[in-house]
């Protein structure tokens, strides 16, 4: 990835097998920061914003997506090689947190270099 890109962005699911919860946020050693962002029609033009939580209904699935919620990694520290495995750390509203591992994969429609993952992340 250039260093010109110091950003890039995670997709995956989350299932929730329990009661109702919110995932507040996200950390990983790298990057400075993870922040939860959604994309919002603003008279039709599509602009993403930073929410506060994603809510996880009880026995739900939240899908992380490249059109919709996702997680924003800012800052990479250095940059992040496409077949490499990135930590992040899910922290829920109830005090618990899920630590998963997710490929770096490039995203064909961009020319990023994004985290991105098919696979289903448990939460309770």
């Amino acid at each position: 990835m250039p260093s010109s890109v110091p950003n890039t962005a995670a997709y995956f699911k989350v299932v929730n097998h329990g009661k109702a919860v919110k995932l507040v946020s996200v950390d990983t050693p790298v990057a400075k920061e993870a922040q939860l962002h959604t994309l919002l029609d603003d008279n039709g033009v599509i602009k993403m914003r930073q929410v506060k939580n994603f809510a996880l209904g009880a026995h739900s699935t939240l899908t992380l997506k490249p059109s919709g919620d996702h997680i924003m990694i800012l800052g990479l520290k250095k940059p992040l090689a496409v077949g490499s495995r990135v930590a992040l750390t899910l922290n829920f509203s109830d005090g618990s947190s899920n630590t998963i591992t997710l490929p770096v994969q490039k995203v064909s429609r961009t020319s990023e270099k994004q985290e991105h993952s098919d696979h289903s992340h448990h939460h309770h």
